[in-house]
């Protein structure tokens, strides 16, 4: 149980700070709790974690340093072609979460806050998050189980 708590509250952390390497810790975790379980509880709280980054997108408007940066005809010109190739497309918007979630490419914390500031609909942030991020977890955790039983 302390495993879990455990795979639960770093995955948390590094959805916050990037540098914690998740995937490190659920192939050391899965050698003693089922990869299905470990990716599971990762996946969960990956995404605890990167609501909040979701959250912070949606408000980071607030912030005058944004504000400013908003206010520069490139970045503004960048983020409405964003928000025209997401706004009224939400199967485009979802596979482009689920990618991210899964390959981390893009970064999904960039994908996580970008989704905030272009208002991307929450459940569907919520849903694509979590299975892409689950597969990659229980992938990280099936390998790694299998070369512990391969090399002992």
């Amino acid at each position: 149980m302390n495993l879990l708590i455990g795979t639960f509250l770093f995955s948390f952390g590094s959805a916050l700070v990037p540098i914690l390497n998740a995937e490190a810790y659920v192939a050391v975790a899965a050698r003693s709790h089922p990869p299905l379980l470990i990716a599971a509880v990762a996946a969960v709280g990956q995404m605890v974690g990167k609501v909040l980054w979701y959250y912070a997108g949606a408000h980071a408007e607030r912030l005058p340093y944004i504000n400013r940066k908003m206010e520069r005809p490139k970045t503004r010109a960048s983020m409405d072609k964003w928000q025209a190739r997401t706004q009224g497309r939400p199967w485009f918007t979802a596979l482009l979460l689920f990618v991210s979630a899964w390959a981390g490419f893009p970064p999904y914390a960039v994908m996580a806050a970008l989704a905030g500031v272009l208002r991307a609909n929450i459940v569907v942030f919520l849903v694509t998050g979590l299975v892409g991020r689950f597969l990659r977890f229980w992938i990280v955790a099936a390998a790694a189980t299998s070369l512990f039983d391969l090399f002992g």
